[in-house]
């Protein structure tokens, strides 16, 4: 059996160095009472029988991260982009691509069906990952392409830019405002750059940058739209005001896979929220729509695995309900997301806003899954051996 080095327990003196200042500079694990910290996947059974060892006595021994500032930070900083310069006004009768690649590929994924649904089905733009469009995709001269990029610095999204102006395509770049020289005809800043590696702010910050496109191009269509983005700073607030979700962590600390799941609109909220699951708590997770989670992935449901189900916005024909019972009946941890009384709540808002406030119960959750089991969302395993080496030697 190998005994990997990284289940290891440091002495009392490291666990100091890593608490307090959410802005310093955060290693790997988490500190809990007796300053033993976990790295390892799986953690001690023991854990899960030990509740001292969730609420330590003293608060300044609970990790805090950067990420959580980022959390906190999202009503103020949504507000910001919402009120920013004038947006351009793409033409709804040309091509309209939006690219990006992870959690910045859902935000586009969740722009395009805004488009798609405010428009009636008349427009359907394209979602793509930048990856295969800077290769292999096809552009063309009348082409309005959109690039969604936290830090402008990846280098398929910008090798899509390179290749769109070469064509003469229009190009719009959604980035940070560290990026010096991101490209795009226009560039429009959402967020400074993050100092947590699980992107939460300028996911948030790049949906309402997208929005703003959405509602000048579709004009009169979108004004009950926009009447909504206009709401969301506030939603986010009372989102962010309420109880935070620390009562299920060892009803999954230990459960892997996690699925989520969601009906429309909240499948790309479901597909983000499981890049934060992994990114955050070094937990696999998959995303998926409830009723991918019907066909044949049952096979794989057990009392090892858990599951969060988002609650629809609209009628989704009792597939919820039934989806509930059946990871019920096989044994699954099983937790609902959703306004009102779901176990992660969030702010009710019109269908079409839900992806700004029910990402935010799942960032949190992340960061308490993260406290318990000695994960790090700032780092996302990039301080820590092997996985420095190996991804460093990875150009993004």
């Amino acid at each position: 059996m190998v005994v990997s080095p990284y289940s290891r327990r440091p002495a009392a003196s490291q666990v100091g160095a890593h608490s307090g200042d959410p802005t310093a500079k955060l290693g790997a694990p988490a500190a809990v009472e007796d300053g033993s910290l976990y790295h390892s996947n799986r953690l001690p059974s023991k854990l899960l029988t030990e509740p001292s060892r969730f609420a330590p006595r003293n608060p300044e021994t609970i990790m805090q991260f950067a990420y959580d500032a980022q959390i906190d930070a999202q009503g103020d900083a949504v507000e910001r982009a919402l009120n920013a310069g004038e947006v351009p006004q793409l033409d709804s009768g040309r091509p309209l691509l939006l690219c990006g690649i992870g959690t910045s590929l859902h935000a586009c994924r969740v722009a395009a069906y805004w488009i798609a649904q405010l428009s009636g089905g008349r427009l359907r733009p394209s979602a793509l990952e930048a990856h295969e469009l800077a290769l292999h995709g096809d552009m063309r001269p009348g082409d309005q392409i959109v690039v969604v990029s936290h830090r402008g610095t990846k280098q398929f999204p910008l090798r899509v830019l390179e290749r769109a102006k070469a064509i003469g395509a229009t190009t719009v770049m959604i980035t940070g405002t560290g990026a010096l020289d991101p490209g795009g005809d226009v560039v429009l800043r959402t967020c400074e750059d993050e100092r947590a590696s699980t992107h939460t702010v300028s996911y948030l910050t790049a949906l309402m940058m997208l929005g703003r496109l959405v509602q000048r191009m579709l004009g009169q269509p979108a004004d009950s739209f926009g009447r909504g983005l206009a709401s969301i700073p506030d939603s986010i607030r009372s989102t962010l005001a309420l109880s935070p979700p620390t009562g299920f962590q060892r009803r999954l600390i230990n459960r892997e896979p996690l699925l989520i799941t969601g009906f429309g609109i909240d499948e790309m909220t479901a597909s983000e929220a499981a890049l934060k699951v992994k990114e955050g708590c070094y937990l696999w997770a998959e995303g998926m729509s409830e009723e991918f989670a019907l066909h044949g992935t049952p096979a794989v449901f057990d009392s090892r695995a858990a599951a969060i189900v988002i609650r629809p916005g609209r009628d989704d024909g009792g597939r919820s309900d039934q989806l509930i019972k059946l990871l019920s009946e096989l044994g699954l941890a099983l937790i609902t997301c959703g306004p009102g009384s779901s176990d992660l709540p969030f702010a009710e808002v019109d269908y079409l806003m839900r992806p700004f406030v029910a990402i935010i119960p799942f960032q949190r959750l992340v960061a308490e899954l993260a406290r318990v089991r000695g994960s790090n969302p700032d780092s996302t395993r990039g301080d820590v051996e092997p996985w420095a080496s190996a991804t460093s030697r990875v150009r993004l």
